[in-house]
C-alpha cells in the first residue's frame, strides 16, 4: 500500500435520530461531532435510518390496501364489463 494516499480507518459511533439507538463500527468516515463513550472520544454520525428504525427491517411496514383499489376498479368499469363480446339480444 501507498503511504499517505488512504484515509484513516477508525472507530465511529452511527446514532441512529429516530431511535436513540447508537453502535460502534469501523469507517473512514469523518465527523465534526463527538461523542465520549467508556472514557474514550469517538467521531458521531448521526444517521435518519439504521436497521433498527427502517420498516422492512422492523417488519412494521404499510401494506397497501390493494382491496380497495380492486373495488374501485370494479366499479369505475362494472358498466362496461358486460357489453362486450355478448351478442345482441333479439
Amino acid at each position: 500500500m501507498k503511504e499517505g494516499i488512504h484515509p484513516e480507518y477508525r472507530d465511529v459511533v452511527f446514532l441512529d435520530q429516530q431511535t436513540g439507538n447508537s453502535f460502534i463500527t469501523r469507517s473512514t468516515l469523518s465527523s465534526r461531532d463527538k461523542t465520549e463513550i467508556d472514557g474514550v472520544s469517538y467521531p458521531l454520525f448521526k444517521c435518519d435510518v439504521t436497521s433498527e428504525s427502517h420498516p422492512f427491517f422492523t417488519g412494521a411496514q404499510t401494506r397497501i390496501v390493494e382491496t380497495g383499489r380492486v373495488e374501485k376498479f370494479r366499479q369505475r368499469f362494472a358498466r362496461t364489463s358486460g357489453t362486450r363480446g355478448k351478442p345482441a339480444a333479439e
